[in-house]
């Protein structure tokens, strides 16, 4: 089992062809490309729609055997209303993702910022309710009163005594730079996702953390040089470890995360190669490094 999986929210991305994919690459083979060069990916797409069992089983096919997908609960379970009222909805859902077999990662929940800690009895017999056995499941939430001290030290605790990762969103890159005057109507509308502090906390065997870029690498460093030290300590204390990259302008998040690849290999960080690294790179991308 791999350590560290590195990978981006999603693989279908036409603006990847030519520098991340091969030129003149086809949406076919978008997601065997992907394979050949990240470990996981986050799964933006079920989020959104809910595939078919002969898709997932493409999914299975078109990617190597130490790969993994995150899927994202639908927000048909997550996002209307009572988690607990949408059980048997997610335990169907969790059935279909186990066409991926050993290629499923964890699942993720992420909920809305409507959900507050009033609904922690729903969250809690949620996840109780969950088959952790089957496959392991981590939290999102996004109500600023999860970050206070109580209801942080309850979810924490709940967490913990189940098994259920916490997924970390780092979103200060994108709201760092506003007193700059960042303009790109990109960047200002990606400024949506919920401006929430950082809570680095592992709650489980495994980690994940969604890295919300700044589409310019610089701006990048220093956020990238305190998760190189993050993550080293996690994998010192044997937890396993997914690092999504989402960035406003998903054409450079591939290359944000191969940089970080390289800052986590200059630390000798115990991580496993990326296989991006292995394959030529067009010119345009060298220069990146």
């Amino acid at each position: 089992m791999l350590n560290f999986l590195m990978g981006c929210a999603v693989w279908a991305f036409k603006d990847w062809v030519g520098s991340f994919y091969p030129p003149k690459s086809q949406p076919t083979n978008f997601l065997r490309l992907y394979g050949e060069r990240m470990l996981t990916v986050e799964g933006n797409t079920t989020f959104y729609s809910v595939p078919s069992a002969a898709m997932v089983q493409r999914w299975a096919d078109q990617t190597p055997d130490d790969f993994r997908f995150c899927p994202k609960l639908p927000r048909t379970i997550t996002h209307a209303g009572p988690l607990m009222a949408h059980l048997p909805a997610a335990l169907s859902f969790l059935e279909l993702m186990q066409g991926l077999g050993s290629r499923l990662g964890p699942v993720m929940a992420q909920l809305p910022p409507s959900y507050s800690p009033v609904a922690i009895a729903d969250l809690t017999n949620f996840l109780t309710a969950w088959p952790r056995q089957v496959a392991p499941i981590s939290v999102e939430v996004r109500h600023l009163d999860w970050f206070q001290a109580e209801p942080a030290a309850q979810l924490t605790a709940l967490l913990t005594q189940l098994g259920v990762g916490r997924v970390l969103l780092d979103t200060r890159p994108i709201y760092a730079w506003e007193a700059e005057g960042d303009t790109d109507p990109q960047l200002r509308s990606h400024r949506r996702k919920p401006k929430v502090p950082l809570q680095p906390v592992v709650t489980a065997d495994f980690a994940i953390v969604r890295y919300i870029s700044h589409p310019r690498l610089l701006r990048n460093h220093d956020y990238l040089a305190a998760w190189v030290t993050q993550v080293n300590d996690w994998l010192s204390l044997g937890k396993q470890v997914y690092f999504f990259v989402h960035c406003p302008m998903e054409v450079e998040s591939p290359a944000i995360a191969r940089y970080f690849q390289t800052c986590l290999e200059s630390a000798q960080a115990p991580v496993p190669p990326l296989p991006w690294m292995a394959l030529a790179q067009p010119p345009d991308q060298l220069a990146l490094f």
